[in-house]
């Protein structure tokens, strides 16, 4: 099997002309599990593959990684085909903050008769899941607040920070499969997201080798980070994958 990873956004909140931070693991060339549905994110998403995801994996309630729900609902809700069967992978933690965001609001349609989770597969998840055969490891990241964000592993393929501060403990743990590491980084830090001045002092260069940078501010970040020698997403990259470690296989 040939896996890849394919970035929808790469931008920070406010940077919407870099897309909401959004990617689409590939397996064999078509969409295998996607992370986060922003706004934009979502709509890059159906540009590119023609429909609305079939499965995604959510690491946290900030509307510029689930704004896109609502759509989703719409796209999934009104299709026979999707009702109910596309599957959201949940941290247990943020099933109710998830709930209250984008699920709680009444009468979701104004005729009645529907639930906003009618539309969805549901599937709570603790520190792993199963999705189409293959296991994936779930783990907490620095984001706002204790057990409000999460990262995601492919094992031996890809580990995804989410948004985070540096997580040294965590990638030594999680990382060390020689993935591939989609990693939160912008120009500047602040008390939510890791800058490159953070990575840098906490990381050890052969783990920033392994780094590829996104969520950051503009263009012209990137380029800055760049300059400093470190590899940086673009909206559509597509990047080549290692093989995925089976469980029992290291």
């Amino acid at each position: 099997m040939a896996w890849a990873l394919r970035f929808q956004g790469v931008g920070g909140a406010t940077a919407v002309e870099l897309g909401s931070p959004m990617a689409t693991i590939e397996r064999d060339g078509r969409p295998w599990l996607a992370i986060d549905c922003g706004n934009e994110g979502l709509s890059a998403y159906q540009a590119h593959y023609g429909q609305a995801p079939q499965a995604l994996f959510i690491t946290h309630v900030h509307l510029d990684h689930v704004g896109g729900m609502e759509r989703l609902f719409i796209a999934s809700y009104f299709d026979p085909a999707r009702r109910g069967r596309v599957r959201l992978y949940v941290p247990a933690p943020l099933v109710p903050l998830l709930h209250q965001r984008v699920g709680a609001y009444p009468n979701v349609l104004a005729e009645g008769g529907a639930n906003f989770w009618d539309a969805f597969q549901l599937v709570p998840v603790e520190e792993a899941f199963w999705h189409d055969g293959v296991r994936l490891e779930v783990f907490p990241v620095r984001h706002h607040w204790p057990l409000t964000a999460f990262g995601l592993r492919l094992p031996g393929s890809l580990v995804w920070s989410g948004d985070t501060r540096p997580i040294p403990e965590m990638l030594a743990r999680f990382a060390d499969l020689d993935e591939l590491i989609a990693h939160d980084c912008a120009l500047h830090g602040n008390p939510s997201h890791s800058g490159i001045d953070d990575l840098e002092r906490e990381y050890a260069p052969a783990l920033l080798a392994r780094c590829v940078l996104y969520h950051y501010a503009s263009a012209a970040d990137a380029q800055a980070l760049r300059a400093r020698g470190h590899r940086v997403a673009l909206p559509g990259d597509l990047l080549a994958l290692g093989n995925v470690v089976l469980p029992g296989a290291v």
